[in-house]
């Protein structure tokens, strides 16, 4: 009786916690997916969720990210409640939440507007805003990219074999599109390809917290 009572208490923030990272990525893209279709000018083949940002509707995607970045910190939080003391225990968690960090930083530092977004802009420059955003945003993608291999030795030690393959398929797949927008080289091929990578890497981000709740 006594441990089940102070068992209680912590597990039910805990459960809340993760509630909430777990809704970070759709919330994410629900929000970014509305807009990118109805706001002038934009196009998802051309143009990174992140200069959302900008224009007289900037608020919306600016107000996204600090939410996001929030529920996905929360969500690290929780895992490192949870998860059992071993292998990606220490680490995981905290790599998720500097991903979550990292949203906080992309909402302060916008993205250069620029390549006919908000409608009428000429070619990018670059502003110390902007390399600021993009600082931010390597460091929170390489550190989601080495939580998925992270989480993926926990899952193989485990004997979670398709959970392993999963989230390594989900870092290398990240990864490659992350290098290919990096390269400069950002046709509409690979910008479409980092979108769809973005969304599987959040959906991973769902998928694991989703697990370790229950």
């Amino acid at each position: 009786m006594t441990i089940a009572a102070t068992r209680i208490p912590v597990a039910a923030p805990a459960r809340a916690l993760l509630a909430g990272g777990a809704v970070a990525g759709p919330l994410y893209f629900l929000i970014s997916l509305t807009q990118a279709a109805v706001r002038d000018g934009f196009d998802m083949t051309k143009h990174p969720a992140s200069m959302l940002s900008n224009g007289d509707a900037g608020w919306i995607q600016v107000a996204n990210f600090l939410v996001t970045g929030v529920l996905t910190i929360a969500g690290a939080i929780g895992l490192s409640r949870v998860l059992e003391p071993g292998r990606g225990s220490f680490w995981g968690p905290r790599l998720l939440g500097l991903f979550g960090v990292s949203l906080l930083f992309a909402a302060v530092f916008k993205a250069d507007p620029g390549n006919g977004f908000p409608a009428g802009t000429g070619p990018a420059t670059l502003s110390t805003g902007g390399i600021l955003h993009m600082a931010a945003g390597s460091v929170g993608f390489l550190s989601l990219i080495v939580a998925t291999f992270v989480f993926a030795s926990r899952f193989s030690r485990e004997g979670h074999r398709g959970w392993a393959v999963y989230s390594r398929a989900t870092g290398i797949a990240f990864f490659a599109a992350f290098a290919g927008i990096s390269s400069g080289n950002a046709n509409a091929v690979v910008m479409l390809a980092f979108w769809a990578a973005v969304m599987l890497a959040w959906g991973w981000v769902t998928a694991v917290i989703i697990r370790f709740t229950r």
